[in-house]
């Protein structure tokens, strides 16, 4: 369980309350032994790839369960529809987690504000997500069902399986590529209040 934590100022002045969780101290310690003078920085940005790797479980757990239940990936309005639902979700995770965690010292905007900035940063992540997935997801489903075809005689997918495959892929690459622009864009725009 998580607990408050004020982490030390120089000054003895306790400018915000943050969340301690258990691999907090590794990741300071890892941070000031890669980092070295950006060492703060490193740290946040080890933080921001913990919430982005919990907010990528959320988002690749909500698209396998609705392409699985209510919105199977029978045409490219239906994937981008699951997509979209799953990046919201995981969005909102993410959006608390950086907010309480990565940035705990980044109070002098109101949450509102914050929120706003983070949800256009993400929109603009989910543009260019989309764009990524929809223009790469069929040939991704068909180089990999075929390299899978070509590994186990018996596989034999349908086209459904293929697509699903292929926007599962599709994905895992184009969080990477967000990633890099979300932590940016957020750390240059939302959270730059911090030193």
């Amino acid at each position: 369980m998580s607990q408050a934590v004020t982490p030390e100022d120089p000054d003895g002045a306790q400018p915000y309350q943050g969340l301690a969780t258990p691999i907090d101290k590794l990741i300071v310690a890892l941070s000031q032994k890669i980092g070295r003078g950006q060492a703060k920085e490193v740290e946040r940005f080890i933080k921001f790839a913990f919430v982005g790797t919990l907010g990528f479980l959320i988002d690749i757990g909500t698209l396998i369960l609705l392409q699985n239940t209510i919105l199977p990936p029978e045409s490219d309005q239906q994937v981008l529809l699951a997509n979209s639902l799953a990046f919201v979700l995981a969005v909102c995770s993410n959006f608390i987690w950086n907010r309480f965690w990565t940035y705990p010292d980044s109070r002098s905007y109101s949450i509102r504000r914050q929120l706003a900035q983070f949800g256009v940063v993400s929109v603009i992540g989910l543009i260019i997500r989309n764009v990524w997935i929809s223009g790469t997801y069929d040939l991704l489903g068909q180089l990999s069902t075929t390299a899978l075809q070509s590994m186990l005689s018996d596989y034999a997918p349908s086209l459904l399986d293929q697509n699903k495959l292929g926007t599962n892929i599709a994905l895992v690459f184009g969080v990477l590529i967000v990633m890099i622009w979300n932590f940016a864009a957020n750390r240059l725009w939302t959270y730059n209040d911090i030193e």
